[in-house]
């Protein structure tokens, strides 16, 4: 990967090709997440929004296993999710956000889910977004994942995070601050 003079960082002509046979593998694999959408469009919009290709790259890197879940009329785009079974692994162990992470006098995690999904270019599921993506399969069975925590909760030095057990998607809190193993987030990229 390199960096143009924008600051934006580039992949290497294979790495883009390795990136878009992965996701087109997954597409095919994964029919039931995209129904009526054809790879061949995803392609021509990828191809004209390069740029997002290293944010996609980053979900991969990271485990998230990105994939189309939607097509969005309107704005003519086409939304990816992390769809990994379970949280994304290179993103847990953190908290959720700079605050968060300011606030732990010791034992602080590495990094937070807001800092980290704003450089990879990506944003937070929120709520209604996760139990989006539970309807298109089982996520995490054994993780959780912070979600886009309102502003009202966070105020009050919480954040929200869910999980699926019992076949049942669940909304907890816990403190901002606080980091798990099994607690990373998901994100999703509009092209």
């Amino acid at each position: 990967m390199t960096k143009n003079e924008s600051n934006i960082e580039q992949l290497s002509p294979e790495q883009s090709e390795d990136l878009l046979k992965t996701l087109k593998a997954r597409f095919e694999k994964n029919r039931n997440r995209h129904q009526g959408v054809e790879w061949a469009n995803v392609l021509a919009k990828l191809e004209a929004h390069n740029d997002k290709l290293w944010s996609l790259h980053e979900m991969e890197r990271t485990g998230g296993e990105p994939d189309v879940v939607d097509y969005d009329a309107k704005t003519g785009e086409y939304i990816f999710y992390d769809c990994s079974a379970e949280s994304p692994k290179g993103r847990r162990s953190i908290c959720y956000d700079r605050a968060a992470l300011d606030s732990r006098k010791e034992h602080k995690p590495q990094n937070n889910a807001i800092e980290m999904a704003a450089f990879m270019g990506i944003e937070v599921l929120t709520e209604e977004q996760y139990r989006e993506l539970q309807k298109l399969g089982s996520f995490d069975l054994k993780t959780s994942s912070w979600v886009k925590t309102p502003a009202n909760i966070r105020k009050l030095g919480g954040a929200i995070f869910c999980d699926c057990r019992y076949d049942t998607v669940f909304m907890y809190h816990n403190g901002a601050e606080s980091y798990y193993a099994a607690r990373g987030f998901r994100g999703s990229l509009r092209v």
